[in-house]
């Protein structure tokens, strides 16, 4: 069997903050608008889906929550993302190579907390 996409859906608390951190800040195309609360965003392999749910449920991040990532092309291109978005969200960690694995990458924080990874893997 062959997948030709998928999506994954978040539970978030504000979906039109999510909206700007993903569209405007990170640049991500909206696929698709289902509802006042529940966007999915093209992540170019695959889309994110948030939702604002009804019954108030919970984001899955934190320490034990989801990490999302974003592959790019080079080392470079992670530097400019970086640079591009640094002073304009929260960073968690700045570009730095992972001594474990063979990923050059930063992180930062969405509006919920979700971790958010742009890596360049070797």
């Amino acid at each position: 069997m062959r997948v030709p996409s998928s999506v994954i859906f978040l539970p978030c608390t504000d979906i039109q903050k999510t909206v700007h951190f993903y569209h405007e800040l990170l640049g991500l195309p909206i696929e698709q608008k289902q509802s006042d609360n529940l966007f999915i965003f093209d992540t170019g392999y695959g889309y994110w889906g948030f939702c604002q749910y009804k019954d108030s449920r919970k984001p899955l991040s934190g320490p034990q929550g989801v990490c999302l990532s974003i592959n790019l092309n080079s080392n470079e291109e992670v530097i400019q993302k970086y640079e591009e978005i640094k002073d304009a969200c929260t960073v968690y960690k700045a570009p730095v190579q992972h001594p474990d694995f063979p990923v050059f990458s930063f992180f930062i924080l969405d509006p919920d907390g979700y971790l958010v990874e742009f890596q360049k893997v070797a």
